[in-house]
């Protein structure tokens, strides 16, 4: 009797309604960034930039930070990075548009955001007028929710951008790439200004609604108007050749190291919830389609929604104990987004790539 009366007292004590912290608390520099980081799945390369002297090296982050400041998606005029201090909308407008590559990284600074919000409308951004030159932002503390609704909202409309793609084959074929390959017009490759090198980029004919997924081995094209060159193989596979060019939307998927595996061996996992509840086995950034992810950790937390490929969200709330699980079969191929939280009102939201293996 006993310890049905602890058991219900338990039940009570996880499900009674908190305020969660992902809505009230500040999020730090570093949970901020590597939060934006790990959506986009960007490898980190080895580079010989000098660390910040407040995030040493092997620490929580660290390789992404420095990467990141390699590559001038952080200011590295400062020394250090305060990577416990609350991210400030700025800051935070800066890092989102920069991880996400909408222009080259010479235009996405500080005096421009003005633009680059007119540009992808942003929720709870404004700007004062009360200084010369551009318009500045009104800067405040994000929290994680201010932050993923930012980055929800940016890729959705990055989602829908219509951008026009043009043909490149034989007058290029055999001639090196822009980051040392040989060009091969028989692959399923493209050039583009700003991805990053290897970025697997989804491309949709907007007229057949044909799509082809390419690998970004390139930089162009160099025509003003246009926003990427496919492969003959790649171009041919959604379009006759015969047109030249079309308009399409791109969808971003990451590195193709990070999500072109087709197992769950994946040595990329995303184990965190907040501190101290970590997931046993923690989420691998790939998957296999129709296998059994299974969720379970040392510590409650709650399992809050599932966000499918298709943009539907299905709500569980879901409390998981420590001797419990919960099992998930991914059941169509493309991203899920899994929210978790722990008990205090912590809020994470972690990401897999389901592919279907042969």
């Amino acid at each position: 009797m006993r310890n049905r009366l602890i058991g219900i007292f338990l039940c009570l004590f996880f499900l009674m309604p908190t305020t969660s912290a992902a809505q009230t608390v500040p999020v730090t520099r570093r949970d901020g960034f590597l939060l934006l980081w790990n959506s986009i799945r960007r490898a980190t390369l080895e580079n010989r930039e000098p660390y910040f002297t407040d995030v040493s090296k092997g620490s929580f982050g660290e390789d992404q930070i420095t990467y990141a400041k390699y590559r001038g998606i952080i200011n590295d005029d400062e020394e250090k990075f305060r990577p416990d201090e609350p991210l400030m909308l700025e800051d935070a407008l800066l890092w989102l548009f920069r991880t996400r590559s909408v222009d080259d990284i010479s235009a996405l600074v500080r005096e421009n955001l003005s633009d680059l919000v007119a540009r992808y409308p942003l929720p709870g951004v404004e700007f004062s007028h009360e200084f010369e030159g551009a318009p500045r932002v009104v800067d405040h503390s994000v929290t994680e929710d201010n932050l993923l609704s930012l980055m929800r909202t940016l890729d959705d409309l990055l989602l829908q951008e219509d951008h026009e793609v043009s043909l490149y084959g034989e007058k290029f074929h055999g001639k090196g790439t822009a980051f040392g390959e040989t060009f091969d017009m028989n692959a399923l490759t493209a050039a583009h200004r700003t991805f990053p090198y290897n970025t697997l980029v989804k491309v949709t004919n907007i007229a057949n609604g044909k799509s082809v997924t390419v690998r970004i081995n390139d930089r162009g094209p160099y025509v003003e108007g246009r926003d990427m060159d496919l492969s003959v193989a790649a171009f041919t596979s959604i379009e006759n050749r015969s047109k030249g060019k079309f308009r399409a939307t791109f969808q971003r998927f990451g590195d193709a190291t990070l999500v072109g595996q087709c197992d769950d061996t994946d040595p990329r996992r995303a184990v965190r919830i907040a501190k101290g509840v970590h997931l046993i086995g923690g989420i691998p950034g790939t998957f296999p389609l129709g296998k059994d992810l299974v969720f379970r950790s040392t510590k409650p937390f709650v399992l809050r929604s599932v966000r499918y490929p298709d943009g539907n969200v299905t709500d569980l709330n879901d409390w998981i104990l420590p001797d419990e699980s919960h099992p998930f079969t991914p059941s169509v191929e493309g991203e899920y987004v899994f929210t978790l939280g722990s008990r205090e009102g912590r809020r994470r939201e972690l990401r897999m790539m389901v592919t279907q293996c042969s």
